[in-house]
């Protein structure tokens, strides 16, 4: 009932034209899908992407610390995965229906960069961070089992910690 439009905004360069897809589902559940197409009209130019996606109705969404959405920009799939564009469906898709299938072209190339979602119908201008900045916003959830300055996979410790995460509990633990 409180759901709320969401807009999608991205840069994105490909070697093919056409119509190419993605879709919006509800986190780890993947029950809850809205695929939806957009237009490349020009082969390796870059061309910023606008889409507005209404607030879901019904479905589960998780809105604590899990994941409550993802994305999927569908580069080829099966048509078991697609729905038709602009409609939530109760299903997990990855796709929509009749989206140019960039895995399935020999040589095909497919860039994305400036990603954002935004509450509300109106894209906003991305917000270009210097490195530091987004270094140190991302630290805060970044983990390691060994000292900060040791390149991965050069830790001398003997031992590790071991975390596994899923939609019902955290659980870690040590070895030696």
């Amino acid at each position: 009932a409180n759901a709320k439009t969401v807009t999608l905004s991205f840069w994105v360069r490909s070697s093919l034209t056409g119509t190419f897809g993605l879709c919006i589902v509800n986190g780890y559940a993947s029950t809850y899908s809205y695929p939806v197409t957009y237009t490349i009209s020009a082969a390796n130019t870059w061309q910023q992407i606008s889409i507005t996606i209404p607030g879901p109705t019904a479905g589960s969404w998780n809105t604590t610390t899990g994941t409550g959405m993802s994305i999927y920009f569908g580069l080829g799939v099966g048509s078991t995965y697609n729905g038709t564009s602009g409609s939530w469906y109760a299903s997990q898709l990855y796709g929509a229906t009749g989206a140019t299938s960039v895995v399935g072209t020999n040589g095909a190339t497919w860039y994305i960069t400036g990603v954002q979602l935004e509450v509300g119908s109106q894209a906003t201008n991305f917000e270009w961070r210097p490195y530091g900045m987004e270094l140190a916003l991302c630290q805060r959830y970044y983990e390691m089992s060994y000292d900060v300055g040791t390149a991965p996979g050069t830790s001398t410790y003997s031992s590790c910690v071991i975390s596994t995460e899923n939609n019902a509990a955290l659980t870690t633990g040590t070895i030696s």
